[in-house]
This record gives structure tokens, sequence and C-alpha cells, in this order.
């Protein structure tokens, strides 16, 4: 009835189960409060204080089905280390010979061979230091209530919305003809957006082994209603923060898909 925090992450294989529920998690919230799927299609878990939405296969549901199967894919990559970025896609069903997306959000993993030490600074001042538990349950609970509060004050996405999910790999590990269970070579065609986007960097999540970040890229009109200030969680919490973007995110590195 919970998603459980490991008392203690010593391992990379306790490292890699937590980031694998959080992705979960993530994804199964997002799915619930934007309305993708049917009620049956969930289960109730709490994390923490926070209730939350579990995707599960569901026979009247065939969609959270194939999500499923997706994310049983994802987890693959991510045992390997191959991968990079999982995207998913909100586009309207209308515009789909083009796919213009509605809402994307970006989950990105990074790996460390280095034990229980990350380097979390910024391109011009780094900083090594070490990662407890109890840091990443804080942010893995901050997150998900980042995304409970984001989700529930966008406006509502189109009736005939689709969902598609692509996954970015790191090249230089990555076997050329590796596909993950689910999943098939795939044109990187970029972005389109029907009206002009914005990024949201929602947070991230460390352990001592991986690193989680989520971004959202949305239409900028589902934005203007969003009250900035609710997105700050606690006096200590970093507030979400809210940027233009006109092509692609040129912070990200280039990566086959």
């Amino acid at each position: 009835s919970a998603v459980v925090f490991p008392k203690k992450i010593a391992t990379e294989q306790q490292s890699l189960m937590l980031v694998k529920r959080l992705l979960a998690v993530a994804v199964s919230c997002i799915t619930y409060l934007r309305g993708i799927f049917p009620e049956s299609a969930y289960g109730t878990r709490y994390m923490d204080d926070v209730c939350v939405k579990i995707l599960r296969e569901d026979k009247n549901s065939p969609g959270s089905t194939q999500l499923v199967k997706w994310m049983l894919g994802c987890y693959d990559a991510l045992q390997k280390k191959y991968l990079q970025q999982d995207v998913q896609d909100s586009f309207d069903n209308s515009w789909l010979c083009l796919q213009a997306v509605t809402e994307c959000y970006h989950f990105k993993f990074k790996y460390t061979h280095n034990g229980p030490l990350l380097d979390f600074g910024s391109r011009d001042k780094k900083s090594e230091c070490p990662i407890s538990c109890a840091d990443t349950k804080k942010a893995s609970i901050l997150l998900i209530r980042k995304i409970y509060i984001l989700m529930q004050n966008l406006s509502p996405l189109p009736s005939d919305v689709c969902l598609t999910m692509k996954l970015l790999y790191y090249d230089e590990v990555t076997p050329p003809d590796y596909q993950p269970p689910g999943f098939k070579e795939a044109k990187d065609e970029g972005l389109l957006f029907k009206e002009e986007p914005m990024y949201l960097n929602v947070g991230e999540v460390p352990t001592p082994f991986h690193l989680l970040k989520l971004k959202i890229t949305t239409e900028k009109q589902r934005m203007e209603n969003v009250d900035k200030s609710i997105l700050k969680q606690g006096e200590t919490a970093e507030p979400l923060q809210v940027c233009g973007l006109s092509r692609g995110d040129p912070q990200e590195e280039s990566q086959h898909m």
C-alpha cells in the first residue's frame, strides 16, 4: 500500500530500484492528473503522506497496458545504463500527420561509477557532495508534489489527445542496434508545437548512483493561469523554473533514438 523508501542506499541495485519506482510514480501521476486513462487503470498507493495513483495493466484500457509495456522497456535501458532521456509527448490527434505536440515530459538520467559521490555543481563551479537517503527521499517527495500542483493547474488537454514515448540513449555506451522491448528505431524529427512552447525545470532527485531530472515543455498559453508562487514547496525548496523555448533545449546533448 506504500511506495517504500529504503533506509539505506548502499548498492547500485538499491538505487536502481528506487529510480524505477520514482519514474513509475511520476509517469502515473502525470497521466492520471491529465486524464489520459480511466480510473480503473490505476491503483492507490502512499508515498510518505502523499496519496499517489500507480498505473497498471487494465484490460478495459489498451492504452494503459501499452504504456506499462513501454515502462518495462525503459527499465531495460535504465538497467543497462543506456537510457539518457525518456520523452513522453501528448499531441492533438487532429494534427496526427505532423505530430504537433501539446505537452512533453523529459525524464533525464545520469549515472556514476564513483560510488557515493555525485557532481551536482554547475558548469562554472563544480563540487562533490555526499548524498544521503534522507536527501533522496526529500527530493522525491518534493518532485511528486510539484507534479501534482502543476498538473492540477494546467489547462485541460484536448479530448482527442494521443500519447507517444521516445527514448534517447548515451551513444558512447549504447550498441547501435539496441532497442529495448516494445520500441523500434525512430527518426529524430524534433518537437513541433502548435502554439508557442515553454519549458519548466520541475526538479531533480539524486541518489549515490543515479540522478533523475524532470523537465516539462508545454504550450505557453497553458501556463498563463498558473500561479508560479504555489509551485514552491517549503521555505528551503527551490521554486519551479520557467523559461521560454523556441526550438530545442540548447542544454541537451545530441543523442540517437
